[in-house]
């Protein structure tokens, strides 16, 4: 048994990251903002610490006695309300995980990066060496680059043992935002148009066996693409149809109407003072596609990959327990 320390616990990765370390009998420090998150995160069974993640002493504090650290909170958007602050906490809050680490003398960290740091040219496949591109589809893309760079830079001045793990788009039960609530959109009939381009995911399960994996074996100063499974948007929604038995015409739209209809939903929201959740920086995103190469965690840390449609039908098993899908599903057969 380790005695370990998680940031973002209350999150999906971390909260799966977390239910995963206290299964297997480790005895889990998390960091928690607010009361609530401390309460639910004390309510699961880790000793629960309370503090941001920008607060270095308090993360310090959190990982005394502890042999490792698992830096995974961030803010998660390409809409962010306050992108002041996003750049704070994904660059600044991995930099100071790092430095509390090495003043409670933990030796490894692994760290939750993401695969939009990579920077892949538009049609070439992400890998771990990929050149980055020198520009950004979002503030959020340019934290995670950014992060990422700053935290191996802090890990190599204060002597720590850095590992960083780059998933792509996690998909799994528990998944309500980002690419999963397209999924529930589309199954409750709410997707009447999208645009073609490639995606590519990667089961929770597998984002967090990943986590372990990677402070087990993982290679110090390095990082590793978490990816199970690259389609198109035709084929994802053609695997989603066979598993839930809907059959609702999406209609596929050219990219200038995506970036016309993403620009005045921003301004419209703009104009109430609000944050849209179609923003321009969503849909650069989406039209520019991701084909990421997943294998070298399977080569290096003997990670397995989840075929993708088990992930879609978990998801909407998971979807429709929860009632997050408002219409009766007449299921279909499992695609080959």
């Amino acid at each position: 048994m380790a005695r370990v320390f998680v940031t973002g616990g209350s999150g999906f990765i971390g909260g799966a990251l977390v239910g995963t370390l206290l299964e297997r009998g480790d005895e889990v420090v998390a960091l928690a903002r607010s009361a609530a998150t401390a309460r639910a995160l004390a309510g699961r069974g880790t000793e629960v610490v309370q503090g941001d993640v920008l607060d270095e002493d308090a993360l310090a504090a959190g990982m005394s006695g502890c042999s490792l650290a698992y830096h995974v909170a961030g803010v998660n958007s390409h809409c962010p309300s306050d992108p002041a602050m996003l750049m704070r906490v994904n660059v600044g809050g991995a930099v100071a995980a790092v430095r509390a680490a090495a003043r409670a003398g933990v030796g490894r960290v692994v760290y939750t990066s993401s695969a939009a740091s990579l920077g892949e040219p538009v049609g070439a496949v992400g890998r771990e060496d990929t050149p980055h591109r020198g520009s950004y589809l979002s503030v959020y893309d340019r934290s995670k680059h950014e992060g990422e760079r700053a935290a191996f830079g802090a890990a190599r001045h204060a002597g720590v043992e850095l590992v960083a793990l780059n998933p792509s788009s996690v998909q799994g039960p528990g998944r309500s935002g980002g690419n999963g609530k397209i999924v529930i959109a589309y199954l409750n009939g709410r997707l009447p148009v999208f645009v073609d381009t490639w995606i590519s995911l990667v089961d929770i399960d597998d984002c967090t066996q990943g986590h372990l994996l990677a402070a087990e074996r993982g290679r110090a100063g390095e990082r590793y693409v978490l990816n199970g499974s690259t389609i198109t948007s035709d084929e994802a929604l053609e695997i989603i149809s066979q598993l839930a038995g809907v059959r609702d015409r999406v209609r596929i739209v050219p990219p200038w109407v995506a970036r016309t209809a993403a620009a005045l939903a921003e301004g419209a929201s703009r104009a109430r003072r609000r944050t849209s959740p179609v923003c321009r920086a969503r849909v650069r995103t989406i039209l520019h596609g991701h084909r990421y190469d997943g294998s070298r965690a399977t080569e290096e840390l003997g990670l397995s990959y989840t075929p993708v449609a088990h992930t879609f039908r978990r998801t909407i098993d998971w979807a429709v327990a929860e009632g997050l899908v408002t219409r009766p599903l007449p299921r279909g057969t499992s695609p080959s």
